[in-house]
Formats: structure tokens, sequence, C-alpha cells
């Protein structure tokens, strides 16, 4: 089975209702109010029901933070962006910069030997890293 994310209450209870997917992520803000009572519904019909406030993201580039900072952020969550490239080769004013715009968003640019556990990778649009092909899925 499949795994979806539920941008709203209302979302997931159709979800939930279609039985269509194993797992199912809530994806709002408010889902960590929700995920008791979706997850009891979810379980009568097979389905997982998990909520998270953050991801942890690999970024293997400095051209992939630019261009996932610049994409629109599609999640309320926190990411935590993990740089697995010297960030001291960031002219001082551009990481300024890149940092100003992550906080904006809510999301924090650090070291990447500080990264713990992964969701997500940032790679090079032409050459995504072969991590990117083989994340396992949450759950």
């Amino acid at each position: 089975m499949t795994s979806k994310q539920a941008h709203s209450r209302d979302e997931a209870l159709r979800l939930i209702a279609a039985a269509d997917t194993g797992s199912l992520d809530l994806n709002y803000e408010n889902g960590w109010q929700d995920v008791a009572e979706l997850d009891g519904l979810g379980a009568r019909r097979g389905i997982r029901v998990t909520y998270r406030s953050h991801e942890h993201i690999a970024v293997h580039s400095h051209d992939a933070l630019v261009a996932g900072l610049t994409r629109p952020k599609t999640t309320f969550r926190r990411r935590n962006l993990y740089c697995r490239f010297d960030l001291g080769s960031v002219a001082d004013r551009e990481l300024v910069a890149l940092e100003t715009r992550a906080m904006r968003q809510g999301d924090y640019i650090l070291a990447g030997h500080l990264l713990a556990s992964l969701d997500d990778v940032w790679g090079d649009a032409t050459a995504p890293p072969a991590a990117a092909r083989s994340i396992p899925p949450k759950g």
C-alpha cells in the first residue's frame, strides 16, 4: 500500500474513508490535535495515521540549498536543513541571506555532521544522489 499526506482534517477523513492507503501523514499545523482520533479511525481500516512537526533534510550542495529555499514551501513543518557540503565555501553575505530566507520560512540551516535521522534529500537537479532514490518510507 502507498503512503499519502493530508493537508487538512477534512482531507484526512476523506482519505481514511477511501481506505486505499497503508499510512496517512497529517501535514497540517493542527494535526497534533487530530492524530489520536484519526489514528483510531484509520486503524479500523488498516491505516496508520502519523503527525510530525519537523523534517530532517540532507542538502548535498550549495545549488540544492538555493533551489530548495527558492521553491514554494509545501509544508507547515520546520525543516532542519543539514548541509553535507562545506558551508565555509559560501560567502558570508550569501550565507546570511540564505539563513534569513530559511528562518522566514521557519527552517534552520545546520552543519551536516549534526544529522541523526533523515526524512528527505535535496540534491542537484541534474543528478540526484543515490540516497534520494532509496529513502525508506517513514513508519
